[in-house]
């Protein structure tokens, strides 16, 4: 079951959101019960075998989680406890999502030839991964205070968050799950939160997946070995940037829209990154919360600053590794995190060089902004691309390295650009993400999400608010999306669903 499905719109969430406020005037605990309940049921319909994955690995951390919260400090055994507890998460991740990729580099070598095991990869088992690993350190760290089990199991399997994020903080949800607030319907909610999932609706079903076709085609024919031209291989690359731009911000509008019609907000995941003025401010941008686990939970245990430029340089390098194998057990992911980290060490050294806090003129701003964008872009061709082989061909088609083969295309003749009104209407995406306020900042009023930006004090757009105009602009947006769906039978899968 996708958000942007018509059995998600219509029939799961209003039931669910029935539901539970009508159990929340018997119970708050059994309204608890109900929406944990409905979580479950909302992971099982992509897979009912997700479940053999998620049930014992939330029993399993729950049982660590409260025996680090309860014994004494100074036992020796919580140490070799948290241990084993983050060990056995990485064992089961590395079991479904990276065994392949490992017998692959094996059988590579030639040394000797292993059966590769085609495990299916439970949809979201890297997020509940993280969010547990996180949950053990702060037990371990004394920092858990929370230990009911419906609500550590709803922590987990909390369906706003549970397929693509975000990353979630034990401290983060438990007082908010145990709050009497939480279990009032609130009509100011049911309207900030719906407008949010309708604009994010709008992102991924009108946006990104109406461009998402021109992707698909210059990506496999660069997959195929059909030649490319620089204009062919660079229109795939632009056109994927505002495609998962879309697909992620959409995503991440929906779920905090749809965790507040439940009184509960989630972590900001989402903050304009294409309007980074460096790649450092790019990933305080893009995915917040899996930019925060890996600081707190790598970066800083790796030793952080603490060691000196070098060590912290190294240790840079390190975490984008291992966050871009995150993303997907293939080496593509791996070397898009390698060239996201020699940006971030070349951005650290330059600010070590100019000084922390370098005199910034507009000038400066929107060149080191399009200078991020293109190598943000340029690095997206290895996240997208399914193998090494299509990655080479499109970086080869992109930096003229083709010759005179991809000379022969002219730009009327060449069968991969995008149609005029494709190419307008990227252009149009450009200049939005760009130019224009994200949607926290239009609702910063209402400050939905955890950590919204504070309200401006001379806003230079209009902040939402429940009028007419409001009213009229996500309306459309919603029937312009509820037709693609219904009629049209649009529904994509999002990005990160991979992960």
């Amino acid at each position: 079951m996708l958000f942007n499905s018509s059995g998600f719109i219509f029939a799961f969430l209003p039931i669910t959101v029935i539901v539970f406020f009508l159990l929340a005037r018997v119970s708050h605990s059994v309204a608890l019960l109900s929406l944990t309940a409905a979580s479950f049921f909302f992971y099982m319909q992509m897979n009912v075998k997700y479940l053999y994955v998620l049930l014992p690995s939330i029993v399993f951390n729950y049982i660590i989680g409260v025996a680090l919260s309860k014994l004494p400090r100074d036992t020796p055994f919580r140490l070799r406890l948290v241990i084993f507890g983050i060990a056995a998460n990485l064992l089961c991740l590395f079991t479904f999502k990276y065994l392949d990729l490992f017998i692959d580099s094996i059988n590579a070598i030639g040394l000797f030839k292993l059966k590769e095991q085609k495990i299916e990869l439970p949809l979201g088992i890297s997020f509940f991964t993280f969010t547990q690993i996180a949950f053990l350190v702060d037990a371990y760290q004394r920092k858990v205070r929370e230990t009911k089990f419906v609500s550590y199991a709803l922590f987990v399997s909390y369906f706003p968050h549970l397929i693509a994020g975000p990353i979630l903080h034990h401290s983060e949800m438990m007082p908010q799950f145990s709050a009497k607030s939480t279990y009032r319907a609130r009509l100011e909610n049911f309207a900030v939160g719906l407008t949010i999932f309708f604009i994010g609706l709008f992102k991924k079903v009108a946006l990104a997946d109406s461009i998402a076709p021109h992707v698909h085609k210059v990506f496999d024919a660069a997959g195929q070995g059909i030649i490319l031209t620089p204009l062919e291989g660079w229109s795939g690359a632009l056109f994927y940037s505002m495609q998962i731009y879309f697909d992620f911000s959409g995503y991440s509008d929906m779920a905090i829209g749809l965790s507040l019609l439940f009184g509960v907000r989630l972590p900001l995941n989402f903050n304009s990154p294409y309007k980074a003025a460096n790649i450092i401010d790019f990933w305080r941008r893009w995915h917040m919360t899996l930019s925060r686990f890996l600081r707190d939970y790598l970066y800083v245990p790796l030793g952080g600053s603490r060691a000196g430029d070098a060590r912290r340089l190294l240790n840079v390098m390190i975490v984008m590794l291992l966050g871009g194998l995150w993303h997907g057990a293939s080496w593509t992911f791996v070397v898009w995190g390698g060239l996201h980290g020699v940006y971030l060490i070349i951005n650290h050294a330059w600010h070590l060089l100019i000084g922390k806090k370098p005199v910034r003129s507009p000038l400066s701003t929107t060149a080191g902004c399009l200078m991020t964008f293109v190598l943000v872009t340029f690095a997206w061709v290895f996240f997208r691309s399914p193998d090494m082989h299509t990655a080479s061909a499109m970086v080869s088609s992109m930096l003229g390295l083709n010759g005179a083969i991809a000379s022969t295309s002219t730009l009327l003749a060449a069968p991969n650009l995008p149609s005029a009104e494709l190419a307008l209407l990227a252009a149009g995406l450009l200049a939005i993400a760009w130019a224009f306020p994200n949607t926290q900042e239009i609702m910063a009023l209402y400050k939905p999400a955890l950590e919204t930006s504070a309200v401006p004090k001379q806003p230079a757009f209009p902040l939402w608010r429940p009028n007419w105009g409001y009213a009229v602009v996500v309306g459309s947006m919603a029937v312009v999306s509820l037709t693609m769906i219904v009629y049209v039978k649009r529904v994509g899968d999002f990005i990160y669903f991979q992960f």
